[in-house]
């Protein structure tokens, strides 16, 4: 159903002032969370999550656009808050997570579409299949330091997919017409990155040549 990744990952860190080196942000998974929605029925839609997701972005500060994302979602941690629904969506018929553990993402292009706006496009690779995607991101372009002297960005991403795109093909006819479940799957990240405390430092002491 998703990185889907994932994705993702831009999200927020393109307003951060340029020290001119590359730095690298990971996402926090405690404060990260990606959500599908898809129709049901044709009267309803059902919504869930992945509960596991892990990545990074690395950044070029003086050049937002060549920033180089990657994330990977655990492909079993899928949650619809209904287990045996669970436990069909991890199974062959759906992601097949056992045989396909892992949902990626990995950037080939970022677009700066306004101040706090970009799309990133690039490569997300679901049930086995790599499909192009492109997000649409929107994010904090000022970072906070946390208490632990962390320096956090986040925002959101989202992006619509055709699960048959990517080879998940199963449904079932409803008596008067039409499928049980819907084709397209409609995906929200809300993602929180991080630098740590003491590859902040660095980067500051880099920026002022150490003073």
């Amino acid at each position: 159903m998703q990185r889907l990744v994932l994705s993702i990952f831009t999200i927020g860190v393109f307003g951060i002032p340029a020290f001119g080196h590359p730095t690298t942000w990971e996402i926090d998974p405690a404060h990260t969370n990606v959500q599908f929605a898809i129709r049901h029925m044709m009267i309803s839609t059902v919504r869930g999550e992945f509960r596991q997701v892990s990545g990074a972005v690395t950044l070029d500060e003086q050049d937002p656009t060549n920033a180089s994302i990657a994330a990977t979602i655990d492909a079993a941690s899928i949650n619809t808050r209904v287990s045996k629904r669970d436990d069909h969506l991890k199974g062959p018929d759906f992601l097949d997570a056992a045989k396909h553990p892992t949902i990626t993402f990995e950037s080939k292009k970022v677009e700066k579409v306004g101040d706090t706006k970009f799309t990133v496009t690039g490569d997300r690779t679901l049930h086995g299949v790599t499909k192009e995607v492109t997000l649409a991101v929107e994010g904090s372009p000022v970072p906070i330091k946390d208490p632990a002297g962390n320096l956090r960005v986040g925002g959101e991403a989202t992006t619509t997919i055709n699960r048959k795109d990517f080879g998940i093909v199963y449904n079932a006819l409803l008596g008067a017409g039409g499928m049980v479940i819907g084709e397209e799957v409609n995906i929200l990240i809300d993602v929180e990155l991080v630098k740590k405390a003491a590859q902040a430092t660095a980067t500051d002491d880099r920026a002022t040549g150490g003073q």
